[in-house]
């Protein structure tokens, strides 16, 4: 995405070791730090908002694609320390540090995917089917009823964050759906993570109805 002025801001800095936030997807957090308590305070009496980025934990190393987070709730306990909701808003890409102490404030410029003319609902259809044999296998195979929410997002993009935000413990391939900026890549990678899993439980769950 092309850089503008109404595009770049400065934005104050979380990096969080393996956490990625998309769009859409909350995100709490309790800020003990004292650095990170002074920028929640500021944020607090501006915009609410901040960037939050990845630490690589294999290499230190602070991704330079981050998600923009909005404070939603706040709440501030005895000690100073404070909890907060948040929710992803744009992407970002970061430019350069503007400060790095107390805490890092960074010239960031928003991203968004590139426009397409390309019908992506079947496709978008394919990961939420997907979604629904996985979520399925795993209530069969841990005996528990598990459903997917009521609010699964309708428009294709909006889906890709949430089946990314979704993923666990895989922090560097959510990493790399957030850099993505075609949300096709984006849902054909997620149906290929889909794939896998589904046929990783199927197998799992035909192994435990021979056992059993």
């Amino acid at each position: 995405m092309a850089s503008s002025s109404l595009a770049v801001r400065e934005l104050p800095l979380f990096p969080l070791p393996e956490v990625v936030l998309f769009p859409g997807r909350p995100l709490p957090l309790h800020i003990f730090e004292f650095r990170y308590r002074m920028m929640m305070n500021t944020i607090l009496e501006g915009d609410r908002r901040f960037g939050v980025l990845m630490i690589n934990p294999a290499n230190g190393e602070i991704s330079k694609v981050g998600c923009c987070a909005e404070v939603i709730r706040s709440q501030r306990l005895p000690d100073d320390r404070i909890k907060v909701l948040t929710l992803g808003q744009q992407r970002f890409r970061l430019l350069e540090y503007v400060r790095e102490k107390p805490y890092r404030v960074g010239l960031v410029e928003w991203m968004e995917d590139q426009p397409t003319t390309e019908d992506l609902y079947p496709l978008a259809g394919e990961v939420e089917q997907l979604l629904q044999d996985v979520v399925r296998l795993s209530g069969k195979l841990t005996d528990q009823k598990i459903e997917l929410p009521d609010d699964l997002p309708d428009l294709p993009v909006e889906l890709s964050y949430w089946v990314a935000g979704n993923l666990y413990g895989v922090a560097e391939e959510q990493q790399a759906l957030l850099e993505m900026q075609k949300t096709t890549a984006r849902l054909q990678r997620e149906a290929e993570i889909l794939t896998s899993t589904r046929n990783h439980l199927a197998a799992r769950t035909a192994l435990k109805d021979v056992l059993n």
